[in-house]
Protein backbone atom coordinates (compact mmCIF):
# COMPACT_ATOMS: atom_id res chain seq x y z
CA UNK A 1 0.00 0.00 0.00
CA UNK A 2 2.61 2.70 0.97
CA UNK A 3 4.34 1.79 -2.67
CA UNK A 4 0.83 2.41 -4.43
CA UNK A 5 0.70 5.45 -2.57
CA UNK A 6 3.85 6.96 -3.05
CA UNK A 7 3.96 6.26 -6.22
CA UNK A 8 0.88 7.79 -7.33
CA UNK A 9 1.32 10.71 -5.24
CA UNK A 10 4.86 11.33 -7.01
CA UNK A 11 2.91 11.18 -10.29
CA UNK A 12 0.79 14.41 -8.80
CA UNK A 13 3.00 15.94 -6.48
CA UNK A 14 6.55 16.67 -8.27
CA UNK A 15 7.64 20.11 -7.61
CA UNK A 16 7.80 20.39 -11.57
CA UNK A 17 4.79 18.53 -12.10
CA UNK A 18 2.19 20.70 -9.39
CA UNK A 19 4.11 23.77 -10.24
CA UNK A 20 2.93 23.39 -13.56
CA UNK A 21 -0.82 21.92 -12.89
CA UNK A 22 -0.76 25.10 -10.54
CA UNK A 23 0.35 27.28 -13.55
CA UNK A 24 -2.51 25.60 -16.00
CA UNK A 25 -5.29 25.96 -12.88
CA UNK A 26 -4.44 29.55 -12.55
CA UNK A 27 -4.28 30.24 -16.32
CA UNK A 28 -8.12 28.97 -16.49
CA UNK A 29 -8.78 30.91 -13.47
CA UNK A 30 -7.95 33.52 -15.02
CA UNK A 31 -9.74 33.09 -18.16
CA UNK A 32 -12.82 32.94 -16.58
CA UNK A 33 -12.24 35.57 -13.94
CA UNK A 34 -9.01 37.57 -14.46
CA UNK A 35 -7.41 38.54 -11.53
CA UNK A 36 -3.64 40.12 -10.72
CA UNK A 37 -3.39 37.89 -7.71
CA UNK A 38 -4.09 34.62 -9.73
CA UNK A 39 -1.89 35.88 -12.47
CA UNK A 40 0.85 36.37 -9.86
CA UNK A 41 0.37 32.30 -9.39
CA UNK A 42 0.80 31.57 -12.90
CA UNK A 43 3.46 33.70 -13.34
CA UNK A 44 5.80 31.97 -9.95
CA UNK A 45 4.55 28.70 -11.04
CA UNK A 46 6.26 29.36 -14.19
CA UNK A 47 8.81 30.83 -13.39
CA UNK A 48 10.26 28.38 -10.49
CA UNK A 49 10.43 25.46 -13.23
CA UNK A 50 12.36 27.90 -15.18
CA UNK A 51 14.73 28.60 -12.57
CA UNK A 52 15.27 25.17 -11.30
CA UNK A 53 16.13 24.42 -14.98
CA UNK A 54 19.00 27.79 -15.55
CA UNK A 55 20.33 27.98 -11.82
CA UNK A 56 22.16 25.35 -9.77
CA UNK A 57 19.60 25.05 -7.14
CA UNK A 58 18.91 21.22 -7.48
CA UNK A 59 22.70 20.80 -6.85
CA UNK A 60 22.64 23.11 -3.85
CA UNK A 61 19.79 20.33 -2.37
CA UNK A 62 21.74 17.41 -3.56
CA UNK A 63 25.17 18.35 -2.08
CA UNK A 64 24.06 17.65 1.92
CA UNK A 65 22.93 14.10 0.56
CA UNK A 66 26.14 12.99 -1.19
CA UNK A 67 27.82 14.56 1.47
CA UNK A 68 26.35 12.73 4.62
CA UNK A 69 28.84 9.57 4.37
CA UNK A 70 32.27 9.72 3.86
CA UNK A 71 33.75 7.08 1.07
CA UNK A 72 35.27 4.31 2.73
CA UNK A 73 39.56 4.29 2.55
CA UNK A 74 40.64 1.27 0.09
CA UNK A 75 42.23 -0.65 3.14
CA UNK A 76 39.02 -1.09 5.24
CA UNK A 77 38.62 -4.46 6.40
CA UNK A 78 37.20 -6.94 4.20
CA UNK A 79 33.48 -7.20 4.04
CA UNK A 80 31.44 -10.27 4.26
CA UNK A 81 28.80 -9.18 1.32
CA UNK A 82 28.07 -6.29 -0.94
CA UNK A 83 24.76 -5.03 -1.91
CA UNK A 84 23.95 -3.03 -4.94
CA UNK A 85 20.66 -1.24 -4.95
CA UNK A 86 18.55 -1.77 -8.07
CA UNK A 87 18.04 1.49 -10.30
CA UNK A 88 21.65 1.11 -12.40
CA UNK A 89 20.09 -0.59 -15.22
CA UNK A 90 17.00 -0.05 -17.86
CA UNK A 91 15.90 -3.37 -17.41
CA UNK A 92 13.55 -3.39 -20.48
CA UNK A 93 16.13 -2.04 -22.87
CA UNK A 94 19.14 -3.75 -21.44
CA UNK A 95 17.35 -7.03 -22.71
CA UNK A 96 16.34 -5.95 -25.88
CA UNK A 97 19.58 -4.34 -26.95
CA UNK A 98 21.52 -7.16 -25.54
CA UNK A 99 23.56 -4.74 -23.62
CA UNK A 100 23.99 -3.02 -20.77
CA UNK A 101 21.74 0.65 -20.86
CA UNK A 102 22.95 2.40 -17.79
CA UNK A 103 20.47 4.38 -15.13
CA UNK A 104 22.56 4.89 -12.52
CA UNK A 105 25.01 2.24 -14.08
CA UNK A 106 28.30 3.43 -11.74
CA UNK A 107 26.24 1.01 -9.09
CA UNK A 108 26.87 -2.03 -10.92
CA UNK A 109 30.30 -0.70 -12.27
CA UNK A 110 31.97 0.01 -8.91
CA UNK A 111 30.44 -2.67 -7.28
CA UNK A 112 32.15 -5.31 -9.64
CA UNK A 113 35.76 -3.48 -8.79
CA UNK A 114 34.65 -3.59 -5.13
CA UNK A 115 34.18 -7.82 -5.70
CA UNK A 116 37.19 -8.16 -7.32
CA UNK A 117 39.05 -5.80 -4.39
CA UNK A 118 37.32 -8.69 -1.82
CA UNK A 119 36.99 -12.21 -3.79
CA UNK A 120 35.42 -13.21 -0.29
CA UNK A 121 32.53 -11.26 -0.22
CA UNK A 122 29.11 -12.13 -1.52
CA UNK A 123 27.39 -9.71 -4.11
CA UNK A 124 23.88 -8.98 -3.63
CA UNK A 125 22.06 -7.07 -6.36
CA UNK A 126 18.17 -6.32 -4.99
CA UNK A 127 15.81 -4.17 -7.03
CA UNK A 128 12.61 -5.22 -9.49
CA UNK A 129 10.94 -3.07 -10.88
CA UNK A 130 9.57 0.94 -9.18
CA UNK A 131 6.59 1.29 -11.86
CA UNK A 132 2.80 1.41 -11.27
CA UNK A 133 2.77 1.10 -15.05
CA UNK A 134 5.59 -2.01 -15.60
CA UNK A 135 4.86 -4.61 -12.38
CA UNK A 136 7.51 -7.10 -13.82
CA UNK A 137 11.74 -6.39 -14.48
CA UNK A 138 14.29 -8.13 -15.53
CA UNK A 139 16.71 -5.34 -14.15
CA UNK A 140 18.44 -8.26 -11.57
CA UNK A 141 18.76 -10.44 -14.64
CA UNK A 142 20.62 -7.99 -16.70
CA UNK A 143 22.86 -6.63 -13.24
CA UNK A 144 23.86 -10.45 -12.54
CA UNK A 145 25.22 -10.64 -16.34
CA UNK A 146 26.97 -7.21 -16.52
CA UNK A 147 28.33 -8.29 -13.20
CA UNK A 148 29.31 -12.00 -15.06
CA UNK A 149 31.07 -10.19 -17.97
CA UNK A 150 32.95 -7.73 -15.56
CA UNK A 151 34.70 -10.22 -13.96
CA UNK A 152 32.73 -11.36 -11.10
CA UNK A 153 32.22 -15.56 -10.50
CA UNK A 154 28.61 -16.06 -11.01
CA UNK A 155 28.29 -18.15 -7.89
CA UNK A 156 29.16 -15.31 -6.01
CA UNK A 157 25.70 -13.20 -6.98
CA UNK A 158 23.01 -13.53 -5.67
CA UNK A 159 19.81 -11.60 -7.25
CA UNK A 160 16.98 -10.34 -5.11
CA UNK A 161 14.41 -9.31 -7.62
CA UNK A 162 10.73 -8.95 -5.69
CA UNK A 163 11.36 -5.24 -4.32
CA UNK A 164 10.35 -2.71 -6.10
CA UNK A 165 11.67 0.57 -3.73
CA UNK A 166 14.38 0.82 -1.43
CA UNK A 167 12.12 -0.17 2.37
CA UNK A 168 11.28 -3.26 0.07
CA UNK A 169 15.17 -3.48 -0.60
CA UNK A 170 16.28 -3.37 2.58
CA UNK A 171 13.21 -5.41 4.02
CA UNK A 172 13.77 -8.52 1.23
CA UNK A 173 17.23 -8.35 1.63
CA UNK A 174 17.13 -8.85 5.28
CA UNK A 175 15.02 -11.94 4.37
CA UNK A 176 17.35 -13.35 1.73
CA UNK A 177 20.82 -13.02 3.39
CA UNK A 178 19.87 -13.16 7.20
CA UNK A 179 22.23 -10.86 8.40
CA UNK A 180 24.14 -11.66 11.31
CA UNK A 181 25.38 -8.49 14.27
CA UNK A 182 29.07 -9.55 13.68
CA UNK A 183 29.13 -9.30 9.32
CA UNK A 184 29.82 -6.62 8.09
CA UNK A 185 28.19 -5.28 4.61
CA UNK A 186 28.75 -2.43 1.84
CA UNK A 187 26.11 -0.77 0.44
CA UNK A 188 26.43 0.14 -3.13
CA UNK A 189 24.74 3.12 -4.39
CA UNK A 190 23.98 6.80 -6.09
CA UNK A 191 25.39 9.27 -3.23
CA UNK A 192 22.26 11.44 -3.32
CA UNK A 193 20.11 8.19 -2.34
CA UNK A 194 22.58 7.11 0.54
CA UNK A 195 21.13 8.81 3.75
CA UNK A 196 17.46 7.28 2.93
CA UNK A 197 19.19 3.68 2.15
CA UNK A 198 21.33 3.38 4.96
CA UNK A 199 18.44 4.21 7.22
CA UNK A 200 16.23 1.47 6.05
CA UNK A 201 19.40 -1.13 6.06
CA UNK A 202 20.26 -0.35 9.53
CA UNK A 203 16.57 -0.55 10.75
CA UNK A 204 16.62 -4.15 8.76
CA UNK A 205 19.27 -5.19 11.27
CA UNK A 206 22.08 -4.68 8.76
CA UNK A 207 25.84 -4.08 9.99
CA UNK A 208 26.51 -1.85 7.09
CA UNK A 209 28.85 0.80 5.76
CA UNK A 210 28.47 2.96 2.68
CA UNK A 211 30.28 3.35 -0.28
CA UNK A 212 28.33 6.36 -2.18
CA UNK A 213 29.12 6.13 -5.82
CA UNK A 214 27.42 7.92 -9.03
CA UNK A 215 28.00 11.28 -7.80
CA UNK A 216 26.91 14.56 -9.16
CA UNK A 217 28.45 17.50 -6.77
CA UNK A 218 32.38 18.10 -6.75
CA UNK A 219 32.40 17.89 -3.05
CA UNK A 220 35.64 19.87 -2.84
CA UNK A 221 34.82 23.69 -1.68
CA UNK A 222 33.69 24.37 -5.83
CA UNK A 223 30.08 23.66 -5.88
CA UNK A 224 27.79 24.26 -6.96
CA UNK A 225 28.91 23.85 -10.27
CA UNK A 226 27.01 25.87 -12.83
CA UNK A 227 25.62 23.42 -15.42
CA UNK A 228 24.24 24.61 -18.78
CA UNK A 229 22.10 21.80 -19.52
CA UNK A 230 18.21 22.38 -18.27
CA UNK A 231 17.01 18.99 -18.75
CA UNK A 232 19.89 17.92 -16.24
CA UNK A 233 19.59 20.42 -13.90
CA UNK A 234 15.83 19.65 -13.44
CA UNK A 235 16.57 15.66 -13.21
CA UNK A 236 18.93 17.07 -10.62
CA UNK A 237 16.18 19.28 -9.19
CA UNK A 238 13.97 16.72 -9.07
CA UNK A 239 16.02 13.97 -7.67
CA UNK A 240 16.95 16.41 -4.78
CA UNK A 241 13.23 17.10 -3.87
CA UNK A 242 12.26 13.31 -4.34
CA UNK A 243 14.82 12.81 -1.67
CA UNK A 244 14.26 15.00 0.95
CA UNK A 245 10.37 13.84 0.57
CA UNK A 246 11.44 10.86 0.97
CA UNK A 247 13.35 10.78 4.25
CA UNK A 248 10.40 12.79 5.35
CA UNK A 249 7.72 10.27 4.47
CA UNK A 250 9.90 7.24 5.37
CA UNK A 251 10.81 8.99 8.94
CA UNK A 252 7.22 9.97 9.96
CA UNK A 253 5.77 6.44 8.77
CA UNK A 254 8.52 4.80 11.19
CA UNK A 255 10.12 3.26 8.12
CA UNK A 256 13.81 5.02 9.03
CA UNK A 257 14.92 6.04 12.75
CA UNK A 258 16.50 9.20 12.13
CA UNK A 259 15.25 11.83 10.04
CA UNK A 260 18.60 12.74 8.04
CA UNK A 261 20.73 9.43 8.90
CA UNK A 262 24.50 9.89 8.91
CA UNK A 263 27.50 7.90 10.44
CA UNK A 264 26.45 6.52 13.77
CA UNK A 265 28.94 6.55 17.08
CA UNK A 266 28.61 3.42 19.11
CA UNK A 267 29.34 4.89 22.59
CA UNK A 268 30.65 1.73 23.87
CA UNK A 269 33.70 1.82 21.27
CA UNK A 270 36.65 3.70 22.56
CA UNK A 271 37.65 6.94 20.05
CA UNK A 272 41.21 5.30 19.40
CA UNK A 273 39.42 2.61 17.36
CA UNK A 274 37.24 4.49 15.13
CA UNK A 275 37.47 5.10 11.54
CA UNK A 276 35.37 6.29 8.69
CA UNK A 277 34.53 2.82 8.06
CA UNK A 278 32.98 1.70 11.08
CA UNK A 279 29.73 1.64 12.70
CA UNK A 280 31.48 3.50 15.66
CA UNK A 281 32.58 6.64 13.30
CA UNK A 282 30.84 10.02 13.86
CA UNK A 283 31.46 12.78 11.00
CA UNK A 284 32.58 14.95 13.19
CA UNK A 285 35.54 13.06 14.22
CA UNK A 286 36.03 13.19 10.40
CA UNK A 287 39.01 15.92 9.67
CA UNK A 288 37.92 15.90 6.00
CA UNK A 289 34.36 17.74 7.23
Amino acid sequence: MFFVASKIYWMFASPVTLLLIVALAAVLISAVRPSPAVRAVALGAILLPGAAATTPIGLLLVAPLEDRFPQPPADMPPPDGIIILGGALRGAESAARGQAVFSEGERVVEAAILARRYPNARVIFTGASGSLLAPTSNEAQEARKLLVELGVDPARITPEAASRNTDENARFTAKLVHPEPNQRWLLVTSAWHMPRSMGLFEKAGFNVTAFPVAFRTLGDGRDPQWETDPARNLETFEIAAHEWIGLIAYWATGRIDRLFPGPRRDASVETSAEAPWSPAYSAEGDPRR
